[in-house]
């Protein structure tokens, strides 16, 4: 739409940043905008659709059409002080929303008059009502008022006009409600609260859940591109979904055949305009020159979603890029979704609505796992590997460019899914981390998320995706934060990804990290206690049972490590017993000439495993295997299905004991996620502290952001402007952290001025920041108890060091003898401010020994961090030195997180070092950054990703 006609008024110029695309209750899209002077004809058409007792809702009057003036005033607004929204489907109105500033006695009123109050209605057509449209608008409307200065809404609504007072009631925001002259008066705060985002969070999973399922059981499905060409994508992606056993209708479409084509028996169609009956399902598979022309006729022909298999688009480069937004921008126009484009596919194997609209040329055997996957070929290597380990799949997705239905989608879905037991991913990039985060964290409470995140170390970003750049610069370590606190179980191949998800698919999660481990090789149960010993578990010594062992052995020793209550989960070793034709060694010299009798197998371990499964998954432990040359024995171990899935209870089997030990550990950790979790729940609390002037600390961080220099870091994007240490010193006091007081000492003279100043014993050191925290540069002198040792130290640094002045001297009370740390938050634009803490020099700097968490942080987070990092006991009196006061540290953290958690415009803080000693701690520097307040997408009215 063109708005150059804008007004001169920057404030009242047409506002695009308020134009979003939302998902609606049922999964459809819609987009919402303002309502500018070039709709009329559109308002006027959407009015007439509405019916006479909607219209009398609105007017409180009988109110057929629309006046010449009434068409005006609701196309004409200044965005200040009188505001509509629309919401758009296929270029038709189908709602409207509109706010009137007021004063206190309900008169019209300029922002300039300090009127913080709006008056507010809506308008929705009849045929769009239940479909969640005016909740949308509330939550968009809201937002535009709160930009322009609007505190509060007033509505009056006839209370029979039920529907609509729900929209308001619901919508979570402080309000009053009052009944006179038979009209009821709503005013609504638009303060966001705790139950307002609660209830934007949960209408947005309802909405893209509800999304994906359309896409994962549509009634019907039409692949676009089916060509006559057998070995062509089109053909195979028509006869595949065929084969697949889907119950709806199925429709070829190709514009270049020739009336009366048949393929396989079915009559192909020249356009999707020409097909019998609607279609909720399109497959493309058309050159990407045709792919508009499609999308428009799937749009006008009422297709619900999209699986653009077609390529040539963003990963080509920038015209490609455009490409991909504008076929996702004719999508959602159209209250389409899109798979893809490039992408692999769409999988459902539910029994009642089998579904094959992939590149793959087999339905997967149905199960509990959901994958998904944003590259084709990884997805490609997914679906091989779970075929050859006879896994069952609920349903699976791999996206391509991910330039519309992302994980995040997929997630939403599968956290209500009944079908779905462990979600496994594969991601090379996230499009909304905060996102993610919240509701992997959701998910994990109830089902494991294992992800693989491709691009650790190199941070790359696949040219097809389409992501913010503060999204695409995550630090690996970020990742781990959020994967961490989010309680998703991390690991590094697509091997471990099915090690990891089989062992949380068919066996209990492990109550504690104590392992027996019992097997007829002493060898490889001494390699298990090994790996458990790596990978931070306590493994007991192993039990060898010989290689003579029989089953019978196996079945006892099984039992009685299981029924142990000082154990928490059994790794069985096994080699083929002596003297079998499987022993290795036995085809050392020649092969077995084919003989059925010589597998390698080992049916008598098999069948007491199979019999200690029950009692492990009775009493709440784990059990599984590692072996060596028994490549016949984990078929045995399946419990399967009528379908030949594999079912819990299964024992999964490794062919490496680290493979085992990996999935072991990893369970381990996520067990314990969701104990503590649990706990947190009830326990873990943001703790009250006092000495804390929040209205003092907001005062110095704006006025830091009006000076002069803070101007002009506005105009760089990502700027951020640094206190100096006497405003940083000032911020921390207000929240109750003291910095040791430090002066400057340019000289021997103002230096031993400083000394008398601070008092005896002083240390001199270098603050210049290439200097800073370095003395391994000999750039700190410690103890001075008098002048001549002051002075002898500073003619001493001065040559070291190249000048007092270059090296930024200054002189400071010696603090308590006690370890030094460092602590930090700062904030990440894509996911919020994350706290950080370590040991300082050589742990932090050297090996990245930090431990992080999301803000806010609990006590528990607190407490946490302090024990994390590896070289925490340092803190707890190693080597006989006395501990130090970890209850002050973990205050500090607290405060620190309340300080970037109250003061959004705070960047970063950094206190290193903090000396924590047996008493108390003191903190030796500072440094403080600011910036202009951050948008915070995930606090905002509900919207899908921007293109």
């Amino acid at each position: 739409m063109d708005h150059s006609a804008a007004p001169a008024d920057p404030a009242r110029a047409y506002p695009q940043h308020w134009e979003a695309d939302v998902l609606l209750r049922d999964g459809g899209t819609a987009r919402i905008r303002p309502i500018t002077p070039d709709d009329a004809d559109r308002l006027v058409e959407f009015y007439g659709q509405v019916s006479d007792q909607s219209k009398y809702f609105r007017f409180f009057a009988p109110y057929p059409r629309l006046s010449d003036r009434d068409v005006r005033r609701f196309t004409h607004h200044d965005y200040v002080n009188r505001v509509g929204l629309a919401v758009v489907v296929r270029d038709r109105f189908i709602a409207t929303v509109r706010y009137d500033r007021i004063d206190a006695t309900g008169r019209p009123a300029d922002a300039e008059s300090g009127a913080v109050e709006a008056e507010v209605a809506f308008l929705v057509q009849d045929a769009h009502q239940g479909r969640g449209v005016a909740s949308a608008l509330l939550e968009h409307i809201a937002a535009v008022a709160r930009e322009r200065g609007i505190r509060r809404f007033a509505a009056e609504v006839l209370p029979e006009n039920r529907k609509m007072i729900k929209v308001f009631t619901d919508a979570g925001y402080t309000q009053q409600r009052s009944y006179a002259d038979g009209v009821v008066h709503l005013e609504l705060d638009l303060e966001p609260t705790d139950a307002s985002l609660a209830v934007m969070r949960a209408r947005e999973h309802r909405a893209e859940a509800r999304s994906v399922q359309r896409l994962l059981a549509p009634r019907s499905v039409a692949v676009v591109g089916a060509s006559r060409n057998p070995a062509a994508v089109g053909r195979t992606l028509l006869r595949d979904l065929r084969a697949s056993g889907f119950p709806g209708a199925v429709y070829a479409v190709n514009s270049a055949a020739p009336p009366g084509t048949e393929l396989d028996g079915m009559p192909v169609h020249r356009s999707v305009l020409d097909l019998p009956a609607p279609v909720d399902l399109a497959v493309l598979a058309v050159p990407a020159a045709a792919v508009p022309r499609t999308v428009a006729d799937c749009g006008a022909h009422g297709v619900q979603g999209l699986v653009v298999v077609t390529a040539g688009y963003a990963e080509t480069g920038p015209d490609g890029r455009e490409q991909q937004r504008e076929l996702v921008r004719q999508a959602r126009a159209a209250g389409m979704r899109v798979i893809g484009p490039n992408a692999f596919g769409l999988i459902n194997t539910a029994a009642d609505a089998p579904l094959n609209a992939s590149l793959s040329p087999l339905l997967p055997r149905a199960g509990g796992f959901g994958v998904f996957s944003q590259s084709g070929a990884i997805g490609a290597a997914l679906l091989e590997s779970a075929h050859h380990r006879a896994i069952g799949i609920s349903s699976f997705a791999s996206v391509g460019n991910r330039a519309d239905v992302s994980g995040n989608d997929l997630l939403q879905y599968w956290e209500e899914d009944p079908a779905t037991d462990v979600v496994l991913l594969y991601l090379e990039s996230f499009g909304n981390p905060r996102k993610f985060t919240r509701i992997a964290r959701r998910i994990a409470a109830t089902k494991p998320v294992v992800v693989v995140k491709g691009g650790r170390h190199t941070g790359s970003v696949p040219p097809g995706h389409a992501v913010p750049s503060t999204a695409s610069a995550l630090r690996d370590a970020t990742v781990d934060t959020l994967f961490q606190q989010a309680g998703v179980v991390r690991v590094d191949t697509i091997t471990e990804l099915y090690d990891t998800g089989e062992l949380l698919a068919y066996q209990p999660l492990p109550p504690g990290d104590r392992i027996a481990i019992i097997g007829n090789s002493d060898s490889l149960g001494l390699l298990t206690h090994d790996a458990c010993l790596s990978a931070g578990l306590r493994p007991r010594t192993p039990v060898d049972l010989t290689t003579a062992a029989t089953g019978d052995h196996f079945r006892i020793a099984l039992a009685t490590a299981l029924d142990d209550p000082a154990v928490d989960a059994v790794v069985t070793v096994a080699i083929p017993p002596i003297g079998t034709p499987a022993f290795p060694g036995s085809t050392l010299f020649g092969s077995t000439g084919g003989d059925p009798e010589l597998t390698a197998d080992a049916p008598a371990i098999a069948e007491a495993l199979a019999e200690a499964t029950d009692r492990a998954r009775a009493v709440g432990k784990p059990l599984l295997l590692a072996h060596l040359a028994l490549t016949d024995l984990p078929a045995r171990l399946r419990r399967l299905d009528p379908a030949g899935a594999v079912l819990p209870g299964t024992v999964p089997a490794y062919s490496a004991p680290e493979r085992a030990v990996r999935a072991l550990a990893l369970a381990v950790r996520y067990a314990a996620w969701r104990r503590a979790t649990v706990a947190a729940e009830s326990s873990a609390r943001v703790p009250e502290l006092d000495g804390i002037d929040e209205a003092a600390a907001r005062a110095r961080v704006l006025a830091a952001l009006s000076t002069r220099t803070a101007a002009a870091a506005r105009t760089q994007s990502g700027a951020r402007i640094a206190l100096d240490d006497d405003a940083a010193a000032g911020l921390l006091a207000d929240y109750g952290i003291h910095v040791v007081r430090s002066l400057p000492a340019p000289d021997e003279h103002t230096a031993t001025r400083a000394a008398a100043t601070l008092g005896y014993p002083v240390a001199l050191k270098a603050t210049a920041g290439h200097l800073r925290h370095r003395p391994d540069l000999g750039s700190v002198r410690l103890d001075l108890t008098g002048e001549a040792e002051l002075r002898r130290a500073h003619r001493e640094l001065d040559a070291l060091l190249g000048g007092a002045a270059q090296a930024q001297l200054v002189v400071q009370p010696m603090a308590p003898r006690g370890v030094d740390t460092v602590v930090s938050a700062t904030v990440d634009p894509a996911v919020g401010a994350i706290l950080s803490f370590g040991i300082a020099g050589a742990p932090a700097e050297l090996l990245g020994d930090l431990a992080h968490r999301l803000l806010p942080a609990t006590d528990r987070d607190a407490a946490e961090l302090v024990r994390e990092v590896r070289a925490a006991p340092l803190l707890f009196g190693w080597r006989g030195a006395d501990p130090v006061d970890t209850p002050a540290l973990e205050e500090l953290l607290l405060r620190v997180s309340r300080l970037v958690d109250d003061l959004p415009e705070v960047a970063s803080v950094e206190l290193e070092p903090v000396v924590v000693a047996p008493h108390g701690l003191a903190v030796l520097a500072a440094r403080v950054r600011v910036a202009p307040l951050p948008a915070r997408s995930d606090l905002g009215p509900r919207s899908m990703s921007k293109l």
